[in-house]
């Protein structure tokens, strides 16, 4: 449980990076997006047949930053359309 959690924060960090541009996300942002990219890519993965959804794998990990890359533009999208109506 522990190692999911580093690796998801691993995750995002790597697609904040990633991303161009700056992003209003904490920590906590970072850490849930990662999750949530790793488990998009843990799925990918395990739909693929490269392993089991639990396993690491390097297939798995380029599809989860990639997800989380996407995750961040989605959220940057819905923060600047709140603000707009602001």
């Amino acid at each position: 449980m522990i190692g999911f959690l580093v690796f998801g924060l691993v995750v995002g960090a790597v697609a904040r990076l990633i991303k161009p541009g700056r992003q209003n996300l904490g920590l906590l942002g970072t850490l849930v997006l990662g999750i949530l990219g790793s488990l998009i890519g843990g799925v990918v993965a395990t739909a693929l047949g490269t392993g089991k959804f639990t396993e690491l794998n390097i297939l798995g990990a380029i599809v989860a930053i990639i997800a989380a890359v996407l995750l961040i533009g989605v959220v940057e999208g819905f923060m600047g359309k709140s603000r707009a109506r602001a």
